[in-house]
């Protein structure tokens, strides 16, 4: 049999500043140019319609999933619905918009709330360069990371209204559409607005920094989880939160305002002194952008009168915006999970001492030859593509002021490129980790190295969705990650992000996402 492919980690992570598909040089979706398309547009004295997202049914929902009639909808420029249209009014903020009543998507609603925070990855989400004043041609562009790349998505900006009313995300102040381009954008690039019903929030998260992603599960974690969501919050992370699904698939409203299977952004996270005692709360907006929490330390508790008045005017508000304070305890207790996203996983310790590099790989399963599936498959699961890592010992200063004690973050995404979102059928997806006898250090790993070897590690369960994480401590010495589909013969691309944390008077700067 051929031996399976292994890569190692390069030493040199610069990678071309020149490459398509970055920030720079984002790929044109669709193969649209927004430039040539505005351009022409000035040019002819017309306003831009894209016929490749046309206004029609297609765009909306093919399968009439959503129950609209769509003899009602019409598609309207701004200028047709009000009669000075702004594309941001007074800056943007997560207060900005509502979710429309027809369309499920408070998953990525709840990352723009989160996104709201970063003005810099909002300007890089939706470039400054446009607006409905002067040279304005009906066209507008937004950027998204998609599998390892950045992609410009052009909209023309013609919106499904009925009866004069936009039928999904809309802005609470009537002239302002940024959300609702911003809505389009991402439907034209998931395939219909249908499209976006239901889903992860990590999804967006991932889409709108091409960053780092972690989740966590309150009610399970293992580490100080408030302590890390604030150390998150001073990086300005994008942070969001899902609740516990229901009996139902339906948006169930508890009697203490929670919203069970729903999406939320985290906007804060605070201490506060009551009764001589500190109180550790999290702030949290619904994107319905109303609908609150109205248990302990919501807008009308009564706990908030036993907190100084500086603090009060720091955090409190008493307007039904959707969003609410809560104590970590009810935190943990009423919300399932938590993501986080950042540019960078230094939040993961508070300590400039450490730091964290990564290395990111393009790779695929192909049945019938690197599709080995699971180590249940014990002949084929060699097969699957193999990647080493060394995890360098730390310092004594760096290892004792390391708050987060895992020193490795494995992130694995799967990738089948449907043109809909909806049409594709994720994979069980994972990965196992297995450390590497010095003795076969230079050597590749053939199908007996797994014969009755059990990982030191591994994602833990296999997972139908298209992103898995974990992290987790290993100790000095090199390893093998062997990502696989539960199943074998299941073809897909994927990208396999290593992290690893090292001393920071050793890197000197800060980690680079490299793709190799």
């Amino acid at each position: 049999m051929p031996p399976p492919r292994v890569n190692k980690i390069p030493r040199n992570e610069d990678s071309a500043k020149d490459k398509k598909g970055t920030l720079d040089i984002p790929l044109k979706f669709l193969d649209q140019d927004y430039q040539e398309l505005k351009k022409n547009c000035i040019l002819k004295k017309e306003r831009y319609v894209d016929d490749k997202f046309p206004s029609d049914s297609s765009s909306i929902d093919t399968n009439n999933e959503l129950g609209l009639d769509m003899g009602q909808i019409k598609w309207l420029r701004p200028s047709k619905i009000v009669a000075d249209p702004q594309l941001i009014v007074k800056g943007v903020s997560r207060f900005d918009y509502a979710q429309g009543s027809y369309l499920g998507d408070c998953w990525f609603l709840a990352s723009v709330g989160a996104l709201t925070f970063r003005e810099d990855v909002m300007n890089q989400v939706m470039p400054a360069d446009q607006s409905f004043g002067e040279e304005y041609a009906g066209i507008f562009h937004f950027r998204f990371w998609r599998f390892g790349n950045w992609i410009d998505v052009v909209i023309d900006d013609k919106l499904p209204t009925i009866n004069g009313k936009l039928i999904f995300v809309h802005s609470k102040t009537s002239n302002e559409f940024w959300p609702a381009l911003l809505e389009k954008a991402y439907a034209k690039v998931c395939g219909s607005y249908a499209d976006m019903h239901a889903g992860l929030v990590s999804e967006a998260l991932l889409d709108f920094t091409g960053g780092i992603h972690v989740r966590f599960e309150p009610a399970k974690a293992s580490i100080d989880l408030w302590s890390l969501m604030d150390r998150a919050a001073k990086a300005k992370a994008l942070m969001a939160c899902g609740t516990f699904q229901g009996r139902t698939s339906e948006n169930t409203v508890l009697p203490n305002g929670i919203v069970q299977g729903h999406a939320y952004s985290v906007t804060g996270v605070f201490k506060v002194t009551c009764k001589e005692k500190p109180v550790r709360l999290v702030r949290v907006l619904n994107p319905w952008g109303k609908g609150e929490w109205t248990g302990s330390w919501s807008d009308n508790s009564l706990l908030w009168n036993k907190v100084s008045e500086k603090e009060q005017s720091k955090c409190r508000s008493l307007v039904n915006d959707g969003e609410f304070w809560m104590s970590m305890e009810d935190f943990s207790k009423y919300f399932e999970d938590i993501d986080i996203c950042c540019l960078s996983p230094d939040f993961l310790d508070s300590s400039s001492k450490c730091s964290w590099t990564s290395t990111c790989y393009n790779d695929s399963w192909v049945a019938g030859t690197t599709a080995g599936g699971c180590l249940n498959n014990k002949d084929s699961f060699w097969k699957n593509p193999q990647f080493r890592v060394r995890i360098e010992a730390l310092d004594k200063e760096c290892a004792a002021n390391a708050q987060c004690p895992e020193n490795i973050l494995v992130s694995l995404m799967q990738n089948q490129e449907k043109r809909h979102r909806s049409d594709v059928s994720n994979y069980a997806i994972g990965f196992s980790v297995f450390a590497i006898p010095p003795e076969m250090k230079d050597k590749k790993l053939p199908d007996k190295f797994f014969n009755g070897k059990r990982p030191v590690a591994d994602c833990g369960n296999f997972l139908i969705t298209r992103h898995v994480m974990k992290f987790f401590k290993l100790e000095p010495g090199e390893y093998l990650i062997v990502p696989s589909t539960f199943n074998p013969n299941e073809s897909a691309k994927f990208i396999l992000s290593i992290f690893t944390k090292s001393e920071s008077q050793k890197t000197n700067k800060k980690p680079q996402m490299t793709y190799v």
